[in-house]
């Protein structure tokens, strides 16, 4: 049985294209296939906002200050074997590329109805 799920994450504006490249190169047949369509994704900007803790090393921003950035909510259709290995492979793939040192992504199982 196959299994389909959407990957969610947010990234920053300037990042997403190259995220998005790089994920499908590194997950042909596995990210962003809907039928006869490859590379599919959907995209809507929006402001995040965080404040690094004591310790962090963020890519924007300082520990201790509030932060704004333009980013972008990514979604993806993942389509799996049935035994979530390739959900796992493109979400390890996921936190390789994204260049935030905590990535923030959600996971949701499709069903068909």
């Amino acid at each position: 049985m196959s299994l389909r799920f959407k990957l969610v994450f947010f990234a920053p504006k300037i990042h997403t294209a190259e995220i998005l490249s790089m994920l499908f190169k590194q997950c042909p047949n596995v990210l962003g296939k809907i039928g006869h369509y490859e590379e599919c994704a959907f995209i809507t900007p929006g402001v995040g906002q965080f404040k690094p803790a004591p310790g962090a090393q963020p890519l924007i921003g300082e520990p201790g200050k509030l932060e704004y950035v333009d980013e972008d909510r990514v979604e993806i259709v993942v389509s799996d074997r049935g035994d979530k290995v390739q959900l796992m492979d493109a979400i390890s793939h996921l936190k390789a590329v994204h260049p935030y040192e905590e990535v923030a992504y959600d996971v949701y199982r499709l069903e068909d109805v």
